[in-house]
């Protein structure tokens, strides 16, 4: 359909309109499945405080309280979970196609592809399906595990194991992992670590799952849009870069100077400052905690001391600015220790955050309008069109 000249004048930006980079501080819509106040360092997940989630919730109680808006009864949580246990299994179809991924491949990629390819299986694009709804965040929430620890096995030349039914979510996670059934300390610890990364308000992945949901596309490629949104490196996949540098530093002795050079060098110090807080993550003081709990059963990891120096000095130096550990600072701590290798944490992120998505598709359906932020144009401002045998023989002619 053609826009008429009034029409195509009302859809410009006017004059006086300031560009926001990045949307920054922009309401882009409303929700009411997550509030964070940076300021005091809360975060609430349908106004459950998170420390009371990871203390008393499990993850799939979690999930059930992000996407449906209540904690769900004895009954419903009970079905809820037999349910996700009946669906965790991947068709051999898909397995094949993992098999054909060069296994040099990152799993981030392997898992976008691989969570799109349910689409061919399952959409029917009935979102107006209540039943439709239910089955899909049943899947992608019951697969999505199964499909990470596959690629994992299957880059190593060996066959994916197969879940076990008698096994909670987290725990057999860790199983198809290994082959080996977890300690339950450990399946615990990983479990609330789903649950603190489950949901975090409008960040550049949920975006990119509203933006994709608001097109009225299937819950699969919403999904693995917003994988692909957290493959990135500035938003996925920083706790990689925490391990990296606590490494580079070496001894909590040379902390001090990492951070001084790292300050001169307006070098990013990985694992500090976020976009919301102004003090420290709430999500990385319990999984600080939680790397203790770990240490203390299992042994200590050296990269702890380092961690905690580093933290302590960097206290000193950006506490003033606002800038204190995020949630990425410990959890490749506890990732290590639960023998998770490090390309697979960013994965592992997705495998929790895919319920605070599958939260704001549904709350997108409910009152949606397609996305379509204007632009404010910089390019030339008119050309006229010559003959390739008119145009200048080089660029700068």
């Amino acid at each position: 359909m053609f826009q008429t000249q009034k029409t195509i004048e009302n859809h410009r930006p006017q004059p006086g309109n300031q560009l926001r980079p990045g949307l920054e501080g922009v309401p882009v819509t409303q929700s009411s499945i997550c509030d964070i106040d940076g300021n005091h360092g809360k975060l609430t997940y349908r106004g459950y405080p998170i420390s009371e989630l990871a203390a008393h919730s499990s993850f799939l109680e979690t999930s059930y309280l992000l996407i449906w808006g209540n904690l769900p009864t004895a009954e419903e949580l009970k079905v809820f979970e037999k349910e996700v246990q009946m669906h965790r299994r991947v068709s051999f179809r898909v397995r094949d196609m993992m098999k054909c991924f060069p296994a040099t491949g990152h799993p981030m990629d392997a898992l976008q592809s691989s969570a799109a390819s349910l689409g061919l299986f399952y959409s029917r694009r009935a979102i107006d399906n209540p039943q439709y709804i239910y089955d899909a965040v049943v899947r992608l929430i019951a697969k999505i595990p199964t499909m990470v620890a596959a690629f994992q096995l299957i880059r190593k030349g060996q066959d994916p194991i197969q879940p076990r039914d008698d096994l909670a979510y987290s725990a057999n996670f860790l199983y198809m992992l290994t082959d080996r059934e977890p300690d339950p300390l450990a399946a615990r610890i990983f479990d609330r670590c789903l649950i603190l990364h489950a949901e975090h308000s409008l960040n550049a992945s949920t975006f990119s799952a509203r933006v994709t949901a608001s097109t009225l596309t299937d819950p699969y490629a919403v999904v693995a849009s917003a994988v692909g949104t957290l493959a990135g490196p500035l938003h996925g996949g920083a706790n990689e870069d925490v391990i990296a540098m606590l490494e580079e530093i070496g001894s909590p002795e040379k902390a001090r100077s990492y951070l001084d050079e790292a300050i001169s060098n307006k070098r990013k110090i990985m694992g500090f400052g976020h976009r919301e807080y102004r003090v420290k993550d709430p999500r990385a003081s319990i999984l600080q905690g939680l790397a203790e709990e770990l240490f203390a059963r299992f042994g200590k990891d050296e990269m702890y001391d380092v961690a905690k120096a580093l933290e302590e000095e960097a206290a000193t130096s950006l506490g003033s600015k606002g800038i204190y550990p995020n949630v990425d600072f410990y959890s490749g701590l506890v990732y290590r220790k639960l023998g998770i290798p490090r390309d697979l944490f960013t994965p592992v992120f997705a495998i929790s955050r895919v319920a605070g998505w599958l939260a704001h598709w549904r709350e997108q359906l409910g009152a949606n309008r397609i996305f379509r932020p204007s632009q404010i144009y910089t390019g030339v401002p008119s050309r006229t069109w010559k003959a390739v045998e008119d145009r200048p023989t080089s660029i700068g002619a």
